[in-house]
């Protein structure tokens, strides 16, 4: 596979997963923080709210994650590569451009919305620089012990609490249990509430209550959730180095890799979601569930999507919708900040004013509104310009 072509994968892939990081984020925007973990949170709920929840915890849930990262790692060597080949300081230059993503991504926080992750990459990003030099072993080696170490810490972190709320749903809890778990879930609802009043409020007054009350979140996120973002990272820059992203790997390989990890990731995936229907979507279970305890089904699932993808890519990108997705993916950093802004124009207080009035299946239709928007503008735009305008903007700042 040529240089283009394994660039033209690239795309592709965080075309497939910038779609999908949407189908995730619409509950955020729509509802407030607990409907990320259960459509009966925020709301009554209905079954078909539950099966539109576990679909989107099936499908995208964690793997939309896991892909992104992975392409930011195999990104961050990329461009090194280039610079490097130019005669320039790739390692200057690629840390100038960390910068500006950071710097990037606090605006998106301060201004729009506080589920940024630009921030987030950035500072992990500057971390994974150190190993840019590993072989892909070194480099596979340090990402699953981080991993499985990261996850591990969080199990148990988790655990108490969860084991807690399972007494009180089974009706064995002590008077101990019942304060601490009240005083928990209390702690959520207040913020549950403070989340819909800051997000009905108008433009100015949400930025300074987001100023105001979580000015330190974007730290927060780094704090618990640097080991796993680092990992994948560390994954994607193994497998770029590796050949796998240039499709080197046999076929039959990715096959296997297909159908092997991303099955078996997808029958744990699939065991958890009927149980968690089942139990009434357990709120601190579902916390540890999609925040530690099914971080390797994900991951599993999100090689497998890999594989299929570099397998599937020279038909998709002979086909229109292909390049649609590969369009979507060139500018991924402006449909990433694009919608939001659309997504706070429909819900905030200062657009349309929709928060907190659908549930997880009514989402669906702001889905598919937005990857109408991505896949609608992304390629001709590119048909008449060579970047997104954020991707310029980047490049600029860091190349001035």
């Amino acid at each position: 596979m040529t240089q283009q072509s394994r660039i033209r994968t690239l795309d592709l892939i965080r075309g497939f997963a910038v779609m999908g990081i949407l189908a995730i984020n619409v509950a955020s925007f729509a509802q407030p923080g607990a409907a990320a973990y259960s459509p009966r949170l925020a709301g009554p709920g209905s079954p078909a709210d539950d099966w539109a929840f576990m679909l989107r915890l099936v499908v995208f849930e964690g793997k939309m994650r896991a892909l992104f990262a992975m392409l930011f790692g195999a990104s961050l060597l990329l461009y090194l590569e280039r610079k490097e080949a130019g005669g320039t300081d790739g390692v200057v230059l690629q840390m100038r451009r960390l910068f500006w993503l950071a710097l990037f991504g606090l605006l998106h926080f301060a201004l729009l919305w506080d589920g940024d992750i630009l921030f987030l990459y950035a500072c992990v990003g500057l971390g994974a620089l150190i190993l840019r030099r590993a072989p892909p072993a070194t480099l596979g080696i340090v990402a699953l012990a981080t991993f499985t170490i990261w996850q591990a810490w969080g199990v148990a972190s988790w655990m108490p609490s969860v084991e807690r709320e399972a007494r009180m749903l089974s009706g064995s809890a002590s008077a101990s249990d019942v304060q601490e778990h009240a005083a928990i879930i209390h702690d959520y609802r207040e913020e549950a509430k403070a989340d819909a009043v800051a997000t009905l409020s108008p433009f100015g007054a949400e930025v300074r209550t987001r100023l105001n009350t979580r000015w330190d979140y974007p730290l927060a996120m780094l704090a618990y959730n640097w080991g796993e973002i680092l990992s994948y990272m560390l994954i994607g820059m193994a497998l770029l180095r590796s050949g796998f992203l240039a499709g080197a790997w046999p076929p039959r390989l990715l096959r296997k890799l297909a159908w092997g990890l991303g099955g078996a990731g997808l029958a744990v995936t699939m065991l958890f979601a009927a149980w968690a229907q089942q139990s009434g979507f357990p709120e601190l279970a579902m916390h540890l569930a999609l925040g530690y305890a099914l971080a390797f089904p994900h991951l599993l699932m999100a090689l497998g999507y890999m594989a299929l993808l570099v397998l599937f890519a020279p038909r998709l990108l002979a086909s229109r919708i292909g390049e649609r997705i590969e369009a979507a993916g060139k500018v991924a950093f402006t449909n990433y900040i694009g919608s939001t802004v659309l997504m706070c124009g429909i819900f905030s207080g200062w657009g349309l004013g929709l928060f907190g009035q659908f549930g997880a299946a009514q989402q669906s239709w702001f889905i598919l509104l937005g990857w109408a928007a991505m896949l609608a503008w992304s390629k001709p735009w590119l048909a008449r310009f060579p970047q997104g305008p954020l991707e310029w903007a980047w490049r600029g700042l860091t190349e001035w």
